[in-house]
């Protein structure tokens, strides 16, 4: 399958302006259309998610992601549902164990083990199949049977929660766009998946990254620092578990050894003083830089490795132009040869 293409635009206000970008995404060509969940440091995205479901017709919606901590499992999977009936069967989840929406309001991520059992209840609840839950036998009757099933996609870095990716999910989201580290987490879920029974040729690959078409790489680079700062801290959790030396790749951990703090009053933002000790080799790797060409080169390259969908992180300047230089000039590279 050829590669296709995501947009994450963050739920912040005027909502008006969320639903403008996820039109004009789906009008550029992009299959899906994605947003943040952190209901306190942006809006509360569900109420958006309606809208934007009203205001287009083929995008595929959803979270990239949500988690089953700070939204009580039976009411997340009962959303989606109802999204996916409102949309008329266009809903896809990504879910985690919780970041800053989590962090930011003094709790902790989901244990990996607890985020697996709930994954396990939301992916068939959501879906129509009967479920136990808390001692109870539970089912929402209402799902249209014909409507097509809602895939579950797994956010995770570590070896522990990409395994629940390989168990559980139809897919593995990938916040970063470097290709070493992209095979190895693949390869680290791919095998959980075959462990568990299950066919990892089927598990799907979602690179979620920033991208600045720009001649001046420059400029592109002070765009997207704050993007491999925040994937920084899932890696700090990392450090904390397994080390410096462990089976994750050097390429994913030796980065962080001169990080000083984050900050989430200034997460996913460009210009965020905690981004500045990400290298430009860092931002290179990390992130889909430079011109049409460049950038197209390493989508082709993501493309070889397997990668299904990348997803454009769209925190940067210029949000018109990037839809637009995909749109027009990236997208069309990549379409699916017709008879």
């Amino acid at each position: 399958m050829p590669l296709s293409f995501g947009v994450t635009v963050l739920p912040d206000p005027p909502y008006t302006r969320f639903v403008e970008l996820v039109q004009l995404a789906e009008s550029h060509g992009f299959e899906h259309g994605w947003t943040y969940d952190s209901h306190v440091l942006w809006q509360e995205s569900f109420p958006l998610l309606t809208l934007a479901a009203q205001a287009t017709t083929k995008l595929k919606l959803g979270h990239c992601v949500t988690n089953p901590g700070t939204r009580e499992p039976t009411v997340l999977a009962s959303g989606y549902a109802t999204l996916h009936d409102i949309s008329n069967g266009r809903m896809a989840m990504g879910i985690g164990r919780g970041d800053s929406a989590v962090r930011y309001i003094g709790d902790k991520p989901v244990r990996v083990a607890e985020f697996e059992r709930r994954c396990r209840m939301i992916k068939d609840f959501m879906n129509g199949r009967p479920v136990e839950w808390n001692e109870k036998e539970l089912q929402l009757k209402w799902v249209r049977p014909e409507l097509p099933e809602i895939p579950m996609w797994v956010a995770g870095y570590g070896p522990k929660a990409l395994a629940v990716a390989g168990r559980v999910g139809d897919g593995v989201i990938i916040q970063l766009a470097d290709p070493v580290i992209i095979q190895w987490i693949m390869d680290t879920a791919r095998r959980a998946a075959e462990e568990a029974g299950r066919d990892p040729s089927e598990l799907k690959c979602i690179v979620s990254a920033p991208t600045y078409i720009s001649d001046d790489i420059a400029d592109g680079r002070e765009q997207v620092r704050w993007f491999p700062a925040m994937v920084s801290n899932h890696v700090m959790d990392l450090v904390e578990r397994y080390g410096y030396d462990s089976e994750i790749p050097h390429e994913l951990t030796e980065f962080v050894r001169v990080r000083k703090f984050y900050d989430y009053d200034e997460h996913s933002r460009v210009g965020a003083k905690h981004g500045e000790f990400v290298t430009d080799e860092i931002c290179d790797r990390f992130c889909v830089l430079g011109s049409t060409a460049l950038a197209t080169a390493k989508l082709k390259e993501l493309e070889e490795i397997g990668v299904d969908q990348f997803n454009i992180y769209l925190m940067t300047e210029g949000q018109e132009s990037t839809l637009a230089a995909y749109g027009e000039s990236i997208i069309p590279q990549f379409a699916s040869v017709t008879a």
